[in-house]
């Protein structure tokens, strides 16, 4: 059950990174034609809004990868525990 969620949650990373995207494109692009706006605006727009994007999902992809690593530092604990227990004398 919990590697549904930690899956669900990178689906739906995924599909936050593709529409925040567009909607950073699309800003722009209402920036761009705005009065009081032009082409100057609409780059800083484009980049601090992916230089955010950026950052907020390498973030969140850290946090899952840090999940993933520790339950595979967990396993390999466990079984190097269930050996031990097979062998208590070690050789």
């Amino acid at each position: 059950m919990r590697s549904f969620f930690i899956n669900s949650l990178d689906w739906l990373v995924n599909v936050v990174v593709v529409l925040a995207g567009i909607g950073i494109v699309i800003g722009a692009f209402v920036v761009m034609s705005e009065p009081g706006g032009g082409l100057l605006p609409a780059i800083g727009l484009l980049l601090g809004g992916f230089i955010w994007l950026v950052l907020l999902t390498g973030f969140i992809y850290l946090q899952i990868g840090i999940h993933s690593n520790t339950r595979r530092t967990a396993e390999a604990v466990e079984a190097l525990l269930a050996v031990q227990r097979h062998n208590p004398g070690g050789g």
